[in-house]
């Protein structure tokens, strides 16, 4: 009998690690899937442009079957477990001949553990289309260069491509329109956001506040009755705030929030931040080691160091987050209908002369600090009833991302 018991916890205890590598199976093929798409994606955009394609589609091709073929085996085994284990929990105690018939049966099925062998790493390497990615963007700079020549009527010793970005951009801020993100109409998500990842966020448990409800990893709601949750060295304990458990440290991130109810501001913070500060200082963008976008009620306004910036922008109920770490910059738009409009774009800009504002100031002089850091998505919950929902992101928008 104790030998049996043990037999049944260790069938359990697999049941339970199939449940798990089910999931992390399921998103290693989105995430081959994804790597595909975004493979056919360049390689038809460079033979479209007369480039030649490099993309390891055929490669990525064989992962995917591969991937695939290793979910459907832990599928089956998971299922066959369960009813083998079902059919033993089913079996009267006093019908000892069928208790060690389906005893039998599990324990056979335990020991037909022959899993198809995956040729490849558990973390995909997404870098191996970087070739033709800046193969493609080599060849449109170099088309936008000639036509930006032909029409100023240069030659081949105009203005490159950057240095036309770059005067785009003092062009606007010396007209107080706050960048070249800002100066156009709203954008498609395909015409912006260059390089990004739609990044997966889910939320931290150990970082809710008492009084913030959490809805599985998705979603967050401020409550009057504090909740009974676990002691925590990383709980907020003066702020009503929650972060995400996914840290960002390099690379291109974006990721959407939908503003359901109340006032809520969206950031980031980093990751060693101090969950006992203050209310006054330890609330988003109130400090240094956090920066975000909140909506009050009536407006939208930008905060970083204690220091705020008014946007007069209509209210969305979709917000995006756009983090570029190695460039030290944060934009936020609003989206709606697949549009994109910039909201507010975080990054040190050098002042021209006669103008001064003291958010951009503290930005020029404090805001690269913060990417010294690892850091963390952040949402403030300031009114009660305060509701929000992290993505997913818009069905049309997920494959713009995708194939990027």
């Amino acid at each position: 009998q104790a030998q049996q018991g043990k037999f049944l916890s260790d069938a359990e205890n697999e049941l339970e690690e199939l449940a798990v590598t089910i999931a992390q199976a399921k998103k290693m093929v989105e995430l081959i899937k994804v790597t595909l798409r975004r493979l056919c994606f360049v390689s038809a955009a460079l033979l479209g442009l007369g480039a030649e394609a490099k993309g390891p589609e055929d490669e990525e091709r064989s992962r995917l079957g591969e991937a695939e073929a290793d979910l459907l085996w832990k599928e089956e085994r998971q299922a066959k477990l369960a009813q083998c284990k079902q059919n033993l929990e089913n079996v009267p105690s006093t019908d000892t001949i069928y208790f060690l018939q389906e005893f039998q049966a599990l324990k056979v099925a335990m020991e037909q553990n022959i899993s198809p062998a995956l040729s490849f790493q558990n973390e995909l390497n997404f870098t191996k289309c970087t070739q033709t990615v800046g193969a493609v963007k080599d060849v449109l700079s170099a088309a936008c260069k000639k036509q930006w020549d032909l029409l100023q009527g240069k030659g081949t010793d105009g203005l490159s491509y950057q240095e036309m970005e770059e005067g785009w951009s003092r062009g606007s801020e010396q007209r107080g329109l706050g960048g070249i993100s800002s100066c156009f109409p709203p954008h498609p998500h395909v015409s912006f956001l260059p390089h990004a990842v739609a990044f997966i966020i889910d939320l931290d448990s150990d970082t809710a506040d008492k009084f913030i409800q959490l809805f599985g990893t998705k979603g967050a709601k401020r409550v009057l009755c504090p909740i009974p949750y676990p002691e925590s060295p990383t709980r907020f304990i003066n702020c009503e705030q929650v972060l995400g458990l996914n840290l960002m440290n390099r690379g291109n991130y974006y990721w959407e929030v939908e503003l359901i109810d109340g006032w809520v501001s969206i950031g980031v913070i980093a990751e060693d931040f101090d969950p006992e500060d203050s209310y006054n200082h330890g609330r988003l963008g109130r400090n240094e080691k956090s920066c975000c976008l909140q909506w009050n009620g009536q407006n939208y306004v930008a905060w970083f160091g204690g220091f705020e910036s008014v946007i007069q922008q209509p209210f969305f109920h979709t917000i995006g987050v756009f983090l570029q770490y190695s460039e030290k910059t944060l934009t936020f738009y609003g989206v709606k209908d697949s549009k994109m409009t910039c909201l507010q774009q975080l990054k040190v800009s050098h002042f021209t002369k006669g103008q001064f504002d003291p958010f951009q100031n503290k930005i020029n002089h404090r805001f690269a600090s913060l990417f010294s850091c690892k850091l963390k998505p952040a949402f403030f919950l300031e009114s009660v009833d305060a509701h929000l929902q992290i993505g997913p992101l818009k069905k049309d928008c997920v494959s713009v991302l995708k194939r990027r």
